[in-house]
């Protein structure tokens, strides 16, 4: 099984995209492009992260209003956005 971001649901399928921690040690959870140092890098609502995601659709094989469902199903279960 595919790990996957738990901020963006990105497939982590090498180590090379894991997030890292302050102290320069991977972090499982998260992928490069959400988290770095320990520290998110974009600090938004979940709201505002799906807008900053749809952009990005076509990378992932998917139409604008495929990425946008996608994003609003999936994001409120990763561990970032979980309430």
């Amino acid at each position: 099984m595919v790990q996957i971001c738990q901020s963006c649901s990105m497939p982590m399928e090498d180590k090379a995209v894991f997030g890292t921690e302050k102290d320069g040690s991977t972090n499982t959870d998260y992928c490069i492009y959400c988290y770095k140092d320990g520290e998110f890098i974009d600090n938004v609502s979940m709201e505002e992260y799906i807008e900053m995601c749809v952009p990005f659709a076509s990378q992932a094989g998917m139409t604008e209003q495929e990425m946008r469902h996608h994003c609003e199903t999936v994001f409120p279960t990763l561990k970032r956005w979980k309430k």
